[in-house]
Order: C-alpha cells, then structure tokens, then sequence
C-alpha cells in the first residue's frame, strides 16, 4: 500500500477514532465467454461481430490493422512516427520516455471507426495509447491532439499518465476487467475475461444462465440472480440506463474496473455533474462527458425512454435512418408508451421550417447538437434539448441554429423562432441561465439555487448541479432547507447535499448527516464521509461506527485510484482539512511526480514547505516545478513572495 494512503488511514482512524473493516464482495457466477453464447443467441451474436463494441479492443493482425505500416512517416509539430513492419509485428518508431528514440511493438488495437488507436507497451507493466491515430474513411494518420506536442516527461505525452491505456480507456473496451494497479512499482497487471466488449459486459457472467438453458427445471439459481441465471434484468429503465452510463458517461470509479452486471450505477461510480470545462452552463457537451450525463437532463429520460428504443443493443446502430427513428414517437400517431406526446407532424416544413431532405430538416440539427472529439470522433449532445438562441448571452453556451447559419447571430435566430412558434411554451425559465449565473458568484444566486435545487420535477442532474453550486456558496442559512433534500429520492441529489452541507460547524454537520451515512448508494455515503473529515464522534457509539464504515469505504476507493495524479490532490486537500501538514506534502509531491505539469500541485508543495519553515526545499522544489513548467505566471508569482 502506498504510504501516503497508509496515513491517510491511520491518520483518520486516530482523529475520527472509528474503526476500519474490510469491505466484502459478494460471489458471482463465472464468465464463459461470447463464444458460449452462440450456440443459441445465433442472430444476436452475428449482430455483435460487427458492432463496434466487439472490435473495441483486438489484438493486432492483417484483419484487425486498418492503419498504413509501410514504412510511412508522419510529422506532427517536430515529433516523428514511422509506421512499418517488422515480421508479422506492427511496429512505431518514436520518441520514449527518456526522449531516446526506438521502434514499439503495438500490442494492442482500439477501435474501428471513425479512428483506430494503437497500443504500445514502454515498458513491462505499462500500456499506454498512441496518440497518432489512423483516419479510417480518411486513410490517413493524424493527431488525435492537434494542440498538444508535449515533449516526454510531460504528463501528456504519450508514455505519460493521461495517455494510460489500462488507467483511461481499457474497463470500457474489455468484459470483466481490473487494472490491479501495484503503487509501489507503478505497474499494472490488468485481468479480464476478454477483450472488446462481449456480451457478458452487459449482460454479466453467464454460466448460471448456461446451467439453466441445459436444464432449467433442475438449475439451482443462487440468491439474487434471474430467473434466467444472470445478475442483471435489463427491462428496466434504471437497469438499462445504469448499464449503459458504466462506459457512456463521465465519472470517478469507485471501483477498480468494470463493475459486475446489476450493480447500482452510484454504487460504483460517482456522476460528473454540470461543471464548467466539462459542460456549458446551460447543459450542453463541452468536454468530452459520452452521452449519459446528456440523456439524464432529457425529458424523454424523464418520461421513461431508455437507450435501446434508439439504438439496437447488438449492432449499436439506430433503430431506424434519418429522422424515422425520431417518429417511431414524434408523429400524429404517437407512441401508447408515452401518453403525453403532442400528436402532430414533426417531420415536416411546418415544424422543421427547412426544406425537405435538407440538412436543417434533420431533428438531430436541432435537437443534438453535434461537437468533434479526437479530431474526427463527432458526438451528438443526447439532451434533446429545444433551442434557445435567446439564451446565449446569459448562459455562454452555443445555439444550433448559428451553428449553421455562420453569418448570423443568436439574436437573429431567436427572432426566426419566435416568429415560426409564436405561442411557444417553451421560451420561458432556464436553468442554464441559473447555473450559469452562480458559476460567476455563487453567493449572489443563493435563492435561485435552492429554488432549482427544490425544482421536485427536474433532472436530478441539474438539481445536484445547483446544490454543489450552494456548497461553494458557504451560506449557512441554507443548510436547513438542504438538509431536507438528503431525502431526495435521486442519488445524485443526496450526494450533493450530502458535500454542500460541510458548511455546518462539525458537531452539528455530523448529527444532520448521520441518516445518509447508511445510504442505500455508496456515492452519497462517500460524499457524507467526505463532508464529516474533522468530525469526532464518541468513540464505539452508532455515529463512530456507520462514519467508520463509510470512511472506509471512501479509502478503498482512493486506494483503487493511486495511478490518478487527481487522486493525490483529493489525499492532499483531506489531509489539510486534517491540518496534517506533513501528510499534505507527501501527497501533492506524488502527484508532481506522475504529473510535472501540475502546477496546484507544485504551489501547494512549495507552500507547505515554507510554511514549515524549509525555505530551502521551497526554494529547491520551485525550480523544479519552474523546469517542468517554464515561464508559468503562478510558479514566478511564488518565487516573488
């Protein structure tokens, strides 16, 4: 174990005096393998072959190589790859860790359309992902960062710990995966029972449902599986959406690799909500966050649709071309599953007010706006949000309609709506405007926030968004009214509350957060334990023992993330909360040390140093953060002090 993450243990044990348990994980069936499901879902398995999910990781050969390997060179600001072969190998040449040059073996392929990534291992133990990546309509290679050209050493250079293959990417292109990170070697030795995404990543093991379709009369299904033998029941929403947002969407593991089919979403993960960087304020993808933080803002979520009545879950293709996936519901004749559809023609000039087969007659040009990721990767924003031009200048966030009309403005293209939907309901409030609002002064939109953090019919999304919001507003005042939404029936609604609620004195925040500390998510107990760092209670009494729990909890999913240079700042910030200033110095230099680039990390470390009266190793650890950041205003404004 690491030992910053070793204190961290002791350190909370001693000052919260609450004890430690191991966390137990429950048996599971066994995985069997895609090959085993053939045999009797023949036309799913046919469907799977050809998505890309069974293609999102491959080992390399002449079938699974799309890229140019003859002996091709590519110039990317200074920094050169060649692509050939070696033998049966595929091999680049490039810049290592140590900036030496030398041909890699790729060990690995992600991918097969839009773009299809190569898999290098620098070294035993590490995979890392290339970041020259083959265009695969437009045969060509290409950098997946045009703007990046970081030199090694750099946290972003392909060797470095945001290029990790088994870190970033690999639980979401392999079926049962674990990283099995060792800290003390910075190595991984990654399990799993497959590469690519098979059909137990969805479905979860099946050997149980490979005993009962053999002899269903005679199986006997332990606690807790189907009827059909499997850990999960995909006919539900929650069951679905859950599944699906494990890879389709941005979030923090609390886990080490996939979780195991049917678990709760918030039990293994913790949602990233509407920050900016990540989103626009008014909701719509900025960053890339995949499709699940999007869907769970639609009102089409809210009433009940799920991923799979768009997307067929075996080919990963809609479910019908062009815009008649959208009228399977928006039509005259509607859908009996969703009752409250207007029925009226959608698909037509008097809706779209484009001509028809245009660009602008396509729903998904209005209704999904589409942003580039990876160079060539186009994402839809899957919020299915109306268009609100008249919104941009309060919330920041691009419109549709300028996004086409280049030589307009959002101004114009409110007008146009307003002129084609003049009754309208839909031109009213906006939480964007909110969120957008707060994100400049928390403290001046206090009632606006809790307003949106009371708004009972409202995504739980944008809801916990407002509540964070709150948080770093410090109002006390509040606290009571936030309180009560720790009840909230979504997850991510307590959580929030759970974080923004540390603004209560410790004895008193200790006592309000007492009922989530048991909380059916692990998420929200996280968040509670966060929130009580500093909090005492007696020692032995149901207060010590449900924060202990959750405190361990939290600590093992810290422990499961120390090849994350963020997971060092979390160790750092907590260890400050604790005033333990040793401790805090530990964990900002491990994060230097896997991220240079990290300036908060330097300026934490150089001003704990001189805190400690060390001026020397301030001084000495200034210009090494200097040398890794040359010229950067925050670091020569601490050599000023």
């Amino acid at each position: 174990m690491n030992i910053v993450l070793l204190r961290l243990s002791t350190l909370i044990a001693l000052f919260c005096l609450i004890p430690l348990r191991l966390l137990a994980q429950d048996a599971a069936p066994a995985y069997v393998g895609s090959a085993a499901c053939s045999s009797c879902h023949a036309e799913a398995s046919a469907d799977w072959a050809k998505s890309d999910h069974a293609h999102a990781w491959m080992t390399p050969s002449e079938t699974s190589v799309l890229g140019d390997f003859g002996d091709v060179t590519f110039d990317h600001g200074g920094q050169i790859s060649r692509f050939f072969r070696q033998g049966a190998d595929y091999m680049i040449e490039t810049e290592g860790p140590d900036g030496q040059r030398r041909a890699y073996k790729v060990v690995g392929v992600a991918g097969i359309r839009p773009l299809q990534q190569y898999l290098l291992s620098p070294e035993p133990g590490r995979t890392q992902a290339y970041d020259i990546a083959w265009d695969v309509e437009g045969k060509r290679w290409y950098p997946v960062f045009a703007d990046q050209t970081p030199p090694p050493g750099d946290g972003f250079h392909w060797t470095g710990p945001y290029k990790s293959w088994e870190a970033r990417c690999a639980e979401c292109h392999a079926t049962d995966y674990s990283r099995n990170y060792d800290d003390k070697t910075r190595t991984y030795a990654p399990k799993m029972s497959e590469i690519g995404v098979g059909c137990e990543a969805c479905h979860g093991p099946g050997s149980a449902h490979v005993a009962w379709a053999e002899k269903p009369d005679a199986a006997q299904l332990a606690k807790g599986l189907t009827a059909l033998g499997l850990t999960v029941d995909l006919t539900s929403q929650t069951a679905e959406v859950g599944q699906c947002m494990t890879c389709h969407s941005r979030r923090e593991a609390m886990i080490d690799g996939n979780m195991l089919p049917g678990t709760d979403y918030h039990d293994a993960y913790t949602l990233s909500l509407l920050r900016p960087g990540t989103y626009f304020a008014d909701g719509q993808i900025l960053d890339e966050v995949y499709e699940g933080g999007s869907f769970l803002q639609s009102k089409m979520f809210g009433k009940g649709v799920r991923c799979t009545d768009c997307h067929d879950p075996h080919t990963m293709e809609r479910r019908a071309e062009g815009n008649a996936v959208c009228t399977q519901c928006h039509s005259p004749a509607g859908n009996p599953r969703f009752p409250s559809l207007p029925l009226r023609v959608f698909d037509g000039p008097e809706h779209t007010h484009h001509s028809e087969g245009s660009p602008g007659a396509q729903c998904v040009s209005c209704h999904m706006i589409e942003r580039t990721y990876m160079g060539i990767d186009t994402r839809r924003d899957h919020s299915f949000r109306i268009p609100r031009p008249d919104l941009s200048a309060q919330t920041g966030a691009p419109d549709t309609c300028t996004a086409c009309h280049t030589d307009k403005d959002p101004a114009w293209a409110a007008g146009q709506i307003a002129a084609w939907f003049p009754d309208s309901t839909h031109r009213g409030p906006h939480y964007g405007t909110t969120l957008a609002a707060a994100q400049a002064d928390p403290t001046k939109q206090v009632q606006a926030l809790l307003a949106l953090a009371e708004w009972r019919e409202g995504p739980g999304i944008v809801r916990a968004s407002a509540i964070e919001l709150l948080g770093q507003a410090g109002h006390a005042a509040s606290a009571g009214r936030v309180e009560a939404l720790l009840a909230d029936p979504d997850p991510l609604v307590r959580a929030a509350a759970a974080g923004a609620l540390a603004v209560l004195p410790p004895d008193q925040r200790l006592t309000v957060l007492m009922p989530v500390l048991t909380d059916p998510a692990r998420s929200v107990r996280e968040a509670a334990a966060k929130a009580l760092l500093g909090a005492r209670p007696e020692p032995g009494s149901a207060q010590a023992e449900a924060l202990g729990a959750a405190m361990a909890e939290w600590q093992q999913a810290l422990r499961t993330r120390t090849d994350f240079p963020e997971t060092h700042l979390q160790i750092g910030g907590a260890a400050l909360q604790m005033r333990n200033f040793p401790l805090a110095l530990q964990a900002f230099q491990t994060a230097t040390s896997l991220d240079p680039q990290l300036v908060d990390a330097w300026s934490m470390v150089i001003r704990i140093q001189a805190a400690l009266g060390d001026q020397a190793a301030a001084q000495q650890s200034l210009q090494q953060a200097l040398a890794a950041n040359p010229g950067n205003p925050q670091l020569l404004a601490l050599g000023g002090q």
